[in-house]
């Protein structure tokens, strides 16, 4: 089984080479890794000498669910050196200049040369990966040196590989964890059928996150004079088919205002969305160096209607703002973060793809998040919640099942920092 899988690492690598003249992603992947190792030698040898801590992301989500964890041991911890690895350049080039990190780097793809490679420069006190992201020639070179291994923020089901009759390679990866923190008894159960036994039932670190980003949320007075006191409908992460339907209900919310925060900020992407909304005036939202960005008008309406952000980063705080938010991607892969709109006491809005998110399914089941496929569904919801006190009521739900939620964090870090 080795042999496949270094040959689908092979394989995989040799994909995106390929893939780099035509998609712009693939091509930050393989640039990225150019000169990779020698490049990590010289920013480690240049650096005082310190022991290391290792946490590793797959992509930007797995970041900021794995965020809590990562500054709380910055904070128990600030004389150690801190290094961060990102699989995806969706991670690496946002968070490239993350201030609580030392260094922050892509991962070398997993063969056994470069996980020796980068072990031998790292040689960290112990390594973190975050839900995803199974490397077997990392996950055994940290083994094989006695460093402790933890994933956290785990959840499985049993359709995936580990699970299944042919899950051999995978549930050996699974053995070789020092100790994996999962998000709920479900996960826990499953572990157990296969002999994994190294768990604990810690909880979701995500809602420790949008949590504090509540407390933390920064202030957009561009955004907040564009409200003018009206109730708002924030959709966030959205793409083309959210857009459309958020669209077609406007003329439901009158006197309401709408911000679209798309997934993508491409220029044809904000162009799009321009042209959708057209008709109710927009406005584009771009934050330069400090949150005091003026808006750019583009429309002779004399009270726009539609605010189009035209950033990424901003959508956790802006949230702020909102009565009602909407979270794209239900019409796609699946949906996108539905907590940091609950956090902020906001019934969220979803489409029909969102049963692989437990989250979502609990917000369902409290009547404090509705799932929508139609216009007509939809418009169903707008109707209901546009009254202030059901609106009130099923935010006050939302925001309480991200506050039973909490202390994941502080379960992780009292067993991976007890001696």
């Amino acid at each position: 089984m080795l042999f496949f899988y270094n040959l689908g690492i092979a394989l995989y690598t040799a994909l995106l080479w390929v893939l780099q003249f035509f998609n712009p992603k693939a091509k930050k992947w393989v640039k990225g890794r150019e000169g990779l190792l020698p490049a990590i030698a010289k920013a480690l040898q240049d650096a005082p000498p310190r022991s290391t801590l290792w946490f590793h992301f797959s992509s930007l989500g797995e970041f900021e669910q794995g965020r809590p964890v990562l500054e709380q041991t910055r904070q128990v911890m600030p004389q150690k050196r801190l290094v961060v690895t990102f699989f995806s350049p969706s991670g690496y080039e946002i968070r490239k200049g993350y201030p609580l990190a030392d260094h922050v780097f892509y991962l070398p793809t997993d063969t056994e040369a470069h996980a020796e490679a980068l072990l031998s420069l790292l040689d960290p006190e112990f390594a973190v990966f975050t839900k995803y992201d199974y490397w077997y020639h990392y996950f055994n070179g940290l083994r094989r040196r006695g460093i402790p291994l933890y994933v956290i923020s785990a959840i499985y089901n049993e359709k995936q590989s580990f699970f299944r009759w042919y899950g051999f390679f995978s549930r050996r990866m699974l053995a070789l964890v020092t100790h994996i923190f999962v998000q709920d008894q479900q996960s826990l159960a499953l572990l157990k059928t296969i002999g994994i036994n190294q768990v604990a039932v810690s909880g979701d670190t995500r809602f420790d996150r949008v949590a504090h980003l509540a407390q933390a949320a920064k202030s957009f007075p561009a955004v907040q004079d564009f409200a003018g006191g009206s109730p708002v409908l924030i959709a966030g992460s959205t793409w083309p088919k959210d857009e459309e339907l958020i669209k077609s209900v406007v003329s439901y919310l009158p006197g309401w205002k709408f911000i679209i925060a798309p997934h993508e900020i491409g220029e044809s992407r904000i162009l799009g969305i321009e042209s959708l909304f057209a008709g109710y005036g927009t406005i584009k939202f771009q934050e330069p160096d400090n949150s005091n960005a003026s808006v750019s008008i583009n429309t002779r309406r004399p009270t726009p209607n539609v605010l189009i952000i035209n950033n990424i980063g901003l959508l956790s705080s802006l949230y702020r703002y909102a009565s009602l938010a909407y979270i794209g991607g239900g019409f796609g892969a699946g949906i996108h973060n539905t907590l940091e709109a609950a956090t902020f006491n906001l019934p969220v809005i979803f489409g029909p793809n969102y049963q692989r998110f437990r989250e979502a399914r609990d917000l369902v089941s409290q009547k404090a998040g509705f799932s929508v496929a139609t216009t007509e569904e939809l418009a169903a919801v707008i109707e209901t919640l546009k009254e202030p006190a059901t609106r009130i009521a099923a935010g006050k739900k939302a925001g309480d099942y991200v506050r039973e939620n909490t202390g994941a964090t502080a379960v992780i870090l009292k067993h991976i920092l007890t001696p």
